[in-house]
């Protein structure tokens, strides 16, 4: 029986639910009818006062933070769960200033994480993505009005890599890639022009596929992949209704985070970046 229609409505985004996303709710509503006893554990008799205290000052994850660990521990399951910060508050107890500044500190966190990835090698996407509202009168296409230009690398059954860049010129494409692509690798891209120049950068193996010309997959070469990364977090993007450009880069890391991490368990891995790295 669905206890919160609000959480629902938020999840599943329709009134149809599919029987997953029954099963995800009910996980939820598990996790914030728990959320008490982690945040507030029953003392044996006898129990100090001092050790009590330690339990709510000591948190591995968060260093000078009012903020016991157990409670903090809800807090990142219930990000990982990709639920907002006001969804977040209202289960955890924690004010809603408090949880947007642990957010701020841990997506920085997360981007420092995704700044310091290795280079990519092997076969390799490139492509060039516009972050903002929808379209609006004026230019269309590359350079469209009010846009961020984001670039992406994604390494093939890998990692994503992203950059916003003032434009998309020659110039700022390929200094993206040659700090980003070890020079043995294959390299797949569109058509466009500022792609051009690569072979004589030392990318020997070159590949394209001319979207001008209805082109978008020729056997091995597309850049399938990095397309469908530009969609899924765009979409998730989508659902805070305007992200300020400030923390932009910010939710935009936190896509690429959740992307190199989708195999993994989200909540185990942040708990153990933290921990080797609190905040």
């Amino acid at each position: 029986m669905i206890q919160n229609p609000e959480i629902f409505i938020l999840l599943s985004g329709s009134h149809a639910p599919a029987w997953e996303q029954v099963q995800t709710l009910q996980r939820h509503e598990t996790l914030a009818a728990g959320a008490a006893t982690l945040a507030f554990p029953r003392w044996s008799v006898g129990t100090s006062r001092t050790t009590k205290l330690e339990h709510y000052r000591k948190n591995r994850y968060f260093r000078r933070s009012h903020i016991s660990e157990a409670k903090f521990r809800v807090i990142i399951r219930h990000f990982a769960l990709d639920l907002p910060a006001s969804k977040i508050a209202k289960l955890s107890g924690v004010s809603r200033p408090t949880i947007n500044q642990l957010l701020l500190k841990l997506r920085i966190r997360i981007a420092q994480i995704c700044e310091a990835s290795s280079p990519f090698s092997g076969a390799i996407e490139v492509d060039e993505s516009y972050f903002g509202a929808r379209r609006v009168r004026g230019k269309k296409g590359r350079g469209a009005r009010g846009k961020t230009i984001v670039f992406g690398i994604l390494e093939r059954q890998g990692e994503v890599y992203t950059e916003i860049v003032p434009d998309a010129s020659k110039k700022q494409l390929q200094a993206a890639i040659r700090g980003q692509v070890e020079l043995d690798s294959i390299i797949h891209s569109d058509g466009w022009r500022g792609y051009n120049g690569l072979v004589d950068m030392g990318y020997k193996k070159h590949f394209r596929v001319h979207h001008g010309e209805h082109e978008f997959a020729c056997g091995n070469c597309h850049i399938n992949g990095i397309e469908s990364f530009w969609s899924s977090a765009k979409r998730r993007l989508a659902k805070f209704n305007g992200v300020p450009r400030h923390t932009f880069h910010l939710h935009l890391k936190e896509c690429e985070f959740r992307f190199n991490y989708r195999e993994e368990n989200l909540y185990d891995r942040i708990l153990t970046l933290l921990k080797e790295n609190p905040l």
